[in-house]
């Protein structure tokens, strides 16, 4: 039977920085009447409620620093939450780690296997680990090999292997033991094309044999491929969710214009505002702007004139349609993460 994931205000409070891989770009917040945690309290997670129907794959969006891995963190007993709650299926993460081990397979943001071993061996031993017979886990292993096109270097010592090798021997070694529920962190960071392809084709079949999957990502484009439904996260909080579609169609406007101007002024701002079919318009550094609008195209002249009227210089337009990635800023803005 296939198995869910569920959160109720799931809150982590670091007391130093957190582990590498698991969160970061955190600073201290005020709280509701005003007053900041300590300079050492770094807040990771703060009430965060998601459920993950049996048998989904669910995308976790959002910057650095949001949650996303912290989240899987305590999903996947790595990290104990400060407060609140997380089950895989009926278990409680915190108080049944043994059984929920057995349920789940990972493969972290940074792959950590074993250099002294082969492919193979990385296999076998992860098979044998969660008790399966010899001959399962060798027919097993095999089977992943060829399945992850590493066949012909599942002899071979894993030191030597390229990232895109090491990432796809990550994940085999996830679906060693047949978990119920697979995670994967950034599983396509830094992978070229056609692995990023044979990742999403192996997603897939996995999911059609009724495994839930939960991704994290920056790639707008697998979220859109891959994902049933995606929830954005940011400084430990859910802000949106929803199936692609349904959170696309949020964004106002049909089309979204990303303007540069070389003098850009807050009158030039106000004046964008007034213009028929503008939703919305955001400031985006340096001297960017983004307008949310019912047109696109037909907008560029008016925008122009605006634009010489107020002594400023249009020096750059692009024009699309609603996207995750225009989801995604309009919902976490433009400025960069550390």
């Amino acid at each position: 039977m296939p198995v869910g994931i569920r959160t109720q205000e799931l809150c982590k409070t670091y007391n130093s920085a957190p582990p590498l891989g698991t969160a970061g770009g955190f600073v201290a917040r005020a709280d509701a009447k005003g007053s900041k945690q300590p300079k050492n309290q770094i807040p990771a997670l703060d009430g965060l409620s998601l459920e993950v129907q049996p048998g989904e794959i669910f995308g976790l969006l959002g910057p650095n620093g949001a949650g996303k891995s912290t989240t899987v963190g305590v999903l996947t007993t790595r990290v104990r939450p400060t407060s609140g709650v997380a089950w895989i299926g009926e278990h409680d993460v915190w108080k049944e780690p043994t059984k929920v081990k057995h349920l789940i397979g990972v493969v972290p943001q940074r792959p950590n296997l074993d250099f002294s071993l082969t492919a193979r061996e990385i296999l076998v031993f992860h098979g044998a680990y969660f008790g399966i017979a010899s001959r399962v886990r060798n027919e097993r292993a095999d089977g992943l090999l060829e399945k992850f096109k590493l066949t012909e270097r599942g002899n071979q010592m894993v030191r030597g292997f390229s990232g895109g090798m090491m990432q796809r021997l990550s994940i085999a070694r996830a679906m060693m033991h047949d978990p119920q529920v697979l995670f994967l962190d950034e599983p396509s960071a830094g992978l070229d094309p056609q692995t990023r392809i044979l990742l999403w084709e192996i997603i897939r079949e996995y999911h059609q044999a009724g495994k839930t999957v939960l991704l994290t990502t920056h790639n707008m484009e697998e979220a859109d491929a891959l994902c049933q439904r995606l929830a954005i996260v940011d400084h430990g909080h859910r802000i949106a969710l929803g199936t692609p579609a349904e959170l696309k169609a949020t964004i106002p406007g049909g089309f979204v214009l990303r303007l540069r101007f070389g003098n850009q002024t807050p009158e030039l701002l106000k004046k964008l505002e007034g213009l028929s079919g503008v939703r919305e318009v955001r400031p985006a550094e340096p001297a960017g702007v983004d307008v949310y609008a019912d047109r696109g195209g037909s907008l560029i002249s008016e925008i122009a004139n605006l634009a010489v009227g107020s002594g400023a210089e249009l020096s750059d337009v692009h024009i699309s349609e609603p996207s995750l990635e225009n989801l995604f800023l309009h919902h976490t803005g433009r400025s960069l993460r550390d």
